[in-house]
Order: C-alpha cells, then sequence, then structure tokens
C-alpha cells in the first residue's frame, strides 16, 4: 500500500540534503500516517490518515 494519506492525499515528497560545502545527496520526507478504525456508513474500516487530518477532526475514530 501506498505511503499516501487517504483523506488529503498527502504524500511522499523528494528532494535534497544539502551540506555546508553545498553537496546535495537524495533523501525522501514520509508523512506521519497512523491507521485509524474509523465508522462509514455502517461499517468499521481501517483507513490510513496522516496525523493532521487526524488532529483536524476531519475524522472521527471509532471506539
Amino acid at each position: 500500500m501506498a505511503r499516501k494519506c487517504e483523506l488529503c492525499g498527502k504524500s511522499t515528497v523528494y528532494g535534497h540534503n544539502v551540506s555546508h560545502a553545498k553537496n546535495r545527496t537524495r533523501r525522501t520526507w514520509f508523512p506521519n500516517l497512523v491507521a485509524v478504525k474509523t465508522k462509514i456508513e455502517g461499517t468499521v474500516k481501517t483507513l490510513k490518515i496522516c496525523t493532521r487530518c487526524l488532529k483536524g477532526n476531519k475524522i472521527v475514530k471509532h471506539v
């Protein structure tokens, strides 16, 4: 499964580490994803969502 938030679509970002001498090496930033159980249309589903969506109350956790 992809490293992607199922609500907002936030995914992996690529770039460079840049040293003081301006040497560049490839690096990757991953979104902070958590698996959350939620109730959607009467059924309990597990979604991978980013913590920003979870903190912003874009989804209600199933207890």
